[in-house]
């Protein structure tokens, strides 16, 4: 039976919450003598039972016995904790080549009962048309979930890249117009555009705090920067791209929330706890968030559950792990009273965990106040979400991709040249800029030591520009290539191979499908569709986690081995993290100094 789950305000929820508590009626679920996770105050209480009215906790106590009424559902919960249901702080659907429908299905059973999306993936490539559909969709969910307007389309200044859409400050404004749950401003990227006051960032930033919204950043300059603190002057009080104890240490300071990510591809958690475990900074302004998790590593891996046990194996004391999930990420965007605590009042937002409370064992998932999912099974449905005809339509290239397309001339005949290479980090975000020598032969550039190549070409449009460069890392063992629309954060059609033929195929193909990722080899060409966007399929959770394990199956075979590949390689387009990066208009080097095309030579 599919279920409509319906969040009422808590203002319009007092009379009957307080009726509930007094027990002038009886409430609709109980959760009777477990122990709870009280994020509040840090205990750890056995013996304690909630009583919950519609979607709200009405009374939270030892004795709940003059609560219950023949309608009422009571579920025991002796010899299990009761715990808020888990916030993710920072998080892009699109990243887990789910809908928000599947998302929802996919996390809800892992303890994860809302979060805070920055949907800048889809905005990028269908604007707020994008963003609006992702917050009706996830408006039909029983997801807490908070969406934030994407800051950075494009993410830095023109010229540096081609994007399908444009956002501004009266677009910022219409968007924090459309709900309380449009909760803010996404990470804003262009942070030397913020340090330099830059008009468009500028006025995204004061049209967010005039609506009285919070503002997320991302500021990858080292810690220890003098431009960290102008940052924090713009009203800018979170930033995810901590990968240090100092970045944590550094940031807390000055008054801004730290979220520390563990996603499919990056691991910062185990250095940027430290600034917790070694230095004893207080964990109040300590987040714990995904950022980019694949379908894959949801389900092989897990969400927030997966999150919390790996700092919880860092040292850090397991309820304090769940503050870090629950009410400090509530705190930081300003809805404490409705999320991450099991308070009377809050919302009902509740999971039921089994045996140690650091395993984050997660056998019962309530949400809104109903029981959704038990032992990582969902026991909930509800309606489907039908994406328009326009989303799924995408790609545009004003031409079928050939082996020509590829080719990089050389300044000289023959001989050896210097050339600039994207050097990939496993497990980063960040990249090198490697210099190496590049064979010319026939005018052209040749592929030795290891070398790729990597194209972007500009796919919203159908201008037809693109780029191609070096890349080192990818550790082809074979002749293969790898095409994707997943390129963050412009998301055109960006292709990564050693032989030329095959990435002109690998790129057709993915275009065919309306986007998605093809990995072709010799000998074996695998496609995983993402039609809506070039970024999502419809397809169920569990079917899209095996097609993303295909590719990176696929990808291993050809010799690339990188930890959850895939993840990492689509990000050699994100054109504001250092240190090179590659877009359809060239190669964009990142530094101190700020942002700005490179040539590929050296010399």
């Amino acid at each position: 039976m599919k279920t409509t789950f319906a969040r009422t305000s808590l203002a319009d929820s007092v009379p009957r919450l307080v009726a509930t508590a007094r027990g002038d009626i009886s409430a609709s679920l109980v959760i009777r003598n477990g122990t709870l996770v009280n994020v509040c105050s840090g205990e750890i209480l056995p013996g304690q039972s909630i009583a919950i009215q519609g979607s709200h906790i009405a009374y939270v106590g030892k004795d709940v016995s003059h609560l219950i009424g023949e309608e009422t559902q009571v579920i025991e919960a002796e010899g299990k904790y009761m715990a808020p249901g888990l916030l993710d702080g920072h998080c892009h659907i699109e990243s887990t080549q789910l809908t928000v429908t599947e998302f929802a299905r996919a996390v809800l059973p892992m303890g994860t009962t809302g979060g805070f999306f920055d949907a800048h993936e889809i905005t990028n490539v269908l604007g707020l048309k994008g963003l609006r559909l992702m917050l009706e969709e996830a408006r039909t969910t029983p997801l807490a979930a908070y969406m934030q307007v994407a800051s950075c389309v494009p993410s830095t200044h023109a010229g540096l890249e081609t994007t399908g859409a444009w956002i501004g400050p009266k677009e910022v404004e219409e968007a924090l117009s459309w709900g309380p749950d449009m909760i803010g401003l996404g990470e804003v990227m262009n942070f030397p555009g913020v340090v330099y006051g830059d008009d468009k960032m500028i006025g995204e930033i004061q049209a967010t705090l005039r609506a009285g919204k919070i503002v997320d950043g991302h500021f990858t300059w080292p810690s220890s920067d003098w431009r960290l603190p102008v940052y924090a002057a713009s009203g800018v009080t979170g930033d995810h791209e901590c990968v240090t104890k100092e970045d944590v240490i550094e940031r807390v300071r000055l008054g801004l929330y730290a979220k520390m990510r563990r996603g499919s591809a990056w691991h910062d958690v185990a250095e940027t706890i430290k600034a917790h475990t070694e230095h004893g900074i207080d964990t109040r302004r300590m987040l714990l968030v995904t950022d980019d998790r694949s379908s894959e590593s949801l389900l092989e891996e897990g969400h927030m559950n997966f999150v919390l046990r790996h700092a919880i194996a860092q040292g850090v004391k397991p309820v304090t792990a769940f503050q870090m999930a629950t009410i400090n990420t509530a705190e930081r965007f300003g809805v404490a009273r409705d999320v991450g605590s099991l308070s009377p009042g809050s919302c009902a937002d509740v999971i039921l965990l089994d045996g140690r409370l650091a395993d984050v064992h997660v056998v019962m998932t309530i949400a809104a106040g109903q029981v959704v999912a038990e032992h990582g099974k969902m026991t909930a449905a509800w309606g489907s979400f039908a994406y328009p005809e326009e989303a799924a339509q995408t790609v545009h290239l004003n031409k079928r991709l050939s082996a020509g397309d590829f080719a990089i001339p050389a300044p000289v005949d023959s001989g050896t040249v210097q050339v600039r290479a994207i050097e990939v980090m496993e497990n980063h975000v960040t990249t090198k800029e490697k210099i190496v020598q590049a064979v010319a032969q026939g005018g052209q550039l040749r592929l030795e030591n290891g070398l790729c190549k990597i194209a972007v070409f500009e796919r919203h449009t159908g201008t037809g520009d693109h780029s191609v460069a070096f890349v080192t890392g990818i550790g082809f063992q074979e002749p293969a290539a790898i095409a994707m629309t997943v390129a963050h954060d412009s998301h055109n059609l960006m292709i990564i191979g050693n032989d030329d033929e095959l990435m002109a195929r690998a790129g057709n193909l993915t275009a065919d499908v309306h986007g998605g990722v093809t990995v072709i080899t010799r000998t074996e060409t695998v496609t995983f569709p993402l039609p809506i966007a070039g970024l999502m399929s419809q397809e169920p959770f569990e079917v899209v986690a095996r097609q993303s394990a295909a590719i990176s199956q696929a990808l291993q075979q050809a010799g690339c081995t990188l930890n959850y590949a895939f993840m990492t390689l689509s990000l050699l387009a994100l054109v504001v993290i250092p240190e090179l990066r590659l877009s359809d208009k060239g190669l964009v080097r990142i530094s101190e100094q700020g942002i700005g095309l490179v040539s590929l030579f050296a010399d």
